[in-house]
């Protein structure tokens, strides 16, 4: 079997999104459209933001997905945290000891979970 190398967001507003993802990521998308947009990530996974109201077949509401950002250790978990709230973006949990290591939750604007965590060692 093939390794999962692309991951799709469906979203309200794909230009937004794109804006949003763009401005997280430090990426210009390397692909986009009205209705959809890719980032190429530095590790080779792909990233798209699909408007939803044009998936076909139907895509399930926007919101259920979350993406993980691994980091190297907590000090870069507190500086993103710090970073993402200075950006506006919606924190569910803050920074916070868990058993797989220390994390934060935030949302994109729609209501996808974004974690940054560093690994327990």
């Amino acid at each position: 079997m093939h390794d999962p190398n692309f991951v799709i967001l469906y979203v309200r507003d794909a230009a937004a999104s794109a804006s949003f993802y763009a401005g997280l990521l430090g990426l210009a998308p390397a692909q986009a459209s009205p209705t959809f947009a890719m980032f190429a990530l530095d590790g080779g996974m792909m990233l798209g933001i699909w408007r939803a109201d044009g998936v076909a077949p139907p895509a399930t509401p926007p919101g259920g997905a979350e993406l993980a950002f691994t980091v190297g250790d907590d000090d870069t978990v507190r500086a993103t945290h710090a970073d993402w709230l200075a950006r506006g973006l919606d924190v569910l949990q803050p920074p916070t000891e868990m058993d797989f290591g220390y994390s934060f939750t935030a949302r994109d604007p729609d209501g996808h979970r974004l974690r940054v965590f560093a690994p327990a060692r």
